[in-house]
């Protein structure tokens, strides 16, 4: 099993990334899959899930109404899309596979090694 996350950076605030998360060595379209962040000196924190057909998705607080999960399981490939991202923003992004669909942060038992995303003027 392989995740590899991809698209991360330097934005402004106010800014928008799209990042990516490759998918290999298991069937992707039957696993619940996450986005988890951490932020420097602080635990992770849970961003969003999305069901194994994509048409189900839940958000944190802090990123609803700015964020949007999807999938394309036809190319293994997770994707967050990330708008009027903030300075608190500031994170590295993981993707991670939920081995069960209720599966929660500290049950994932696949992490990707993230993507650093960074919003500073």
């Amino acid at each position: 099993v392989q995740l590899v996350e991809s698209g991360g950076g330097l934005v402004q605030p106010g800014g928008s990334l799209r990042l990516s998360c490759a998918a290999s060595g298991f069937t992707f379209s039957n696993y619940y899959m996450s986005w988890v962040r951490q932020a420097p000196g602080k635990g992770l924190e849970w961003v969003s899930d999305i069901n194994s057909g994509g048409d189900r998705t839940d958000y944190a607080d802090s990123v609803k109404g700015r964020f949007t999960v999807s999938r394309d399981n036809a190319k293994n490939t997770l994707y967050l899309e990330m708008n009027s991202l903030k300075p608190e923003d500031t994170a590295l992004y993981h993707c991670a596979r939920h081995p069960k669909p209720d599966s929660t942060l500290y049950e994932y038992d696949y992490w990707g090694q993230g993507t650093q995303v960074t919003v500073s003027s």
